[in-house]
Order: structure tokens, then C-alpha cells, then sequence
């Protein structure tokens, strides 16, 4: 049985078959479903859990390279918010792009890991390392 770390079984199969350069999504509650991905729904009630919450548990097990969110963010999200994101990035850069240009880059992730999170901009599109 395992007894600490990410317990969901579906969100531990889709992180083992994520290579070097592959690229996974975490979303809010909103984003839209992406067909021909694999999508693993975490989302209970809105806010549960949050974007930075998954991204940190993801970070601990899991080595990232380039991250990439929209550029709009900084504009809905107060301060507290984004020094929450920059937290659970550990460090890693945040690269900023237009919300258009960060959707291009879905359809070559491995997966989709939809949140409950209900802040507007907060998708985050992560590269393994």
C-alpha cells in the first residue's frame, strides 16, 4: 500500500509515462475539454484542490523544465496569488505567453489534469526535464 505522496492511481499512471520534453496541463475548472488527451479530473467542489496545490505535489516526484502560463494572469490575479504560483514552481522560471498561445500548446501534451480551481489564468502547461 502506499503510504505517502500522490495517492490518485490514474494521476500516477499518466506522471510514469510522461518522458523527457513531454508536456503535461494543469487546468482550472474551467478550461475546456481537449479531445484525443488523456484527462485526469481532480476536481471535487470549486477550489479543491488548486492549481499550485496539484503543481506542488506534481514537483515534488517529478522533475520540470520550462513552464509556461499565460501573460493575462498577471492582470487577474493579485499579488498574493501569484507569489502562491511562484511557490509551488519551486524556483522553477515561468515562461509568459498570450492565453491563445499557451491553448496551441495542448494538443501536444501527454495529459490534461483538471482542478477545481476557480482563479481565471491559471492554467499551466508544464515540460519534464
Amino acid at each position: 500500500m502506499i503510504r505517502g505522496g500522490i495517492l490518485n492511481p490514474h494521476l500516477l499512471s499518466l506522471l510514469a509515462r510522461v518522458r523527457h520534453t513531454n508536456r503535461l496541463v494543469i487546468a482550472d475548472s474551467m478550461f475546456p475539454a481537449w479531445p484525443g488527451i488523456e484527462t485526469v479530473d481532480l476536481s471535487l467542489v470549486y477550489g479543491i484542490p488548486t492549481v499550485p496545490q496539484v503543481v506542488e505535489a506534481i514537483l515534488t516526484h517529478w522533475k520540470a523544465g520550462p513552464v509556461w502560463m499565460a501573460s493575462e494572469f498577471h492582470e487577474h490575479n493579485e499579488p498574493a496569488v501569484r507569489a502562491e504560483f511562484q511557490s509551488a514552481f519551486g524556483g522553477t522560471p515561468v515562461q509568459w505567453e498570450p492565453h491563445l498561445a499557451l491553448k496551441a500548446r495542448v494538443p501536444g501534451a501527454i495529459g490534461l489534469i483538471r482542478t477545481g480551481e476557480r482563479r481565471i489564468y491559471t492554467n499551466v502547461v508544464l515540460e519534464s526535464a
